[in-house]
């Protein structure tokens, strides 16, 4: 091994860490799974369901040849016993768990303000701030601190955190508490040690979205995909694996031990678009 290699190992290798990924079955959940497998790390795949879960495991464990590293537990994120429960049994397969990626999240559907459906906008803001952030932040931390863990959090921010998307107002409102909360917990468990950051990926293709940008009879862009278009100025849509790096990073202790509070936008230049 060369000396700039064994550097990168020592700066963003992960062997001996194990991640938690809630959300697991998602297409961006799978590609940082095998991101932090190739780095070293143990994954541990949180979702509710099981045909999903196991695809997802076996997709990202065969792409980075890791198999034996990876496994996936059914867990439901507004619940905390269930968090604990699948934490419990986390542990005691892959060992102590080092990093947790907030992954659970979505939209249901785009509406005028008036328009919008009380119960649905509670629905997504469960999903995106309950489940998405606050239950398995919860109960990792407390799990943390009672064992002195040096933990490290990563929530799954947005575009929307930043600047409010049309139409979408519970999860407008949702990803931007998630920015905001991210900073106040960074504050919170500083003293445990404990590491809180996020990643707001710009427009990825996934199973929430991709009816709204494209066209699923012609392939095309809907008039909201055009409009996203061109106003990135890489001019495409995210590629899962480009957030690998991000979370690579946030994930080391040696890469980014000194980050804290701190939100990486992953988005083509969505947000310094101007005229």
């Amino acid at each position: 091994m060369g000396k700039s290699t064994e550097y990168l190992e020592q700066r963003f290798g992960l062997n001996g860490r194990t991640v938690v990924i809630t959300g697991g079955a998602g297409v961006l959940a799978g590609a940082m799974a095998e991101a932090l497998l190739r780095a070293g790390a143990h994954v541990s795949l949180w979702g509710r369901h099981p045909d999903s879960l196991a695809e997802a495991a076996e997709r990202a464990g065969r792409a980075a040849d890791a198999a034996d590293r990876l496994d996936w537990v059914l867990a439901d994120a507004q619940s905390e016993d269930s968090m604990a429960e699948a934490l419990r049994a986390s542990a005691a397969r892959l060992g102590v768990i080092d990093v947790l990626i907030n992954a659970v999240g979505g939209n249901r559907g785009k509406t005028a303000f008036l328009e919008t459906d009380l119960a649905l906008f509670e629905e997504v803001l469960k999903l995106n701030l309950v489940a998405g952030f606050m239950v398995p932040t919860k109960v990792l931390c407390r799990h943390w601190i009672e064992r002195k863990t040096r933990g490290s959090i990563i929530n799954m921010a947005s575009m929307s955190s930043y600047v409010p998307l049309s139409g979408v107002w519970a999860y407008d409102a949702a990803k931007a508490a998630v920015l905001n909360l991210t900073m106040a917990a960074a504050k919170e468990f500083a003293p445990h040690g404990i590491r809180v950051n996020a990643v707001a990926p710009g427009f990825f293709l996934g199973k929430q979205n991709k009816a709204l940008l494209v066209d699923e009879k012609t392939g095309q862009l809907t008039q909201r995909g055009h409009d996203i278009i061109s106003r990135t100025p890489f001019a495409r849509f995210g590629d899962p694996d480009d957030l690998s790096g991000a979370v690579v990073f946030l994930a080391s202790n040696k890469a980014s031990g000194f980050v804290t509070g701190t939100c990486i936008p992953v988005d083509g230049g969505f947000l310094v678009d101007c005229v």
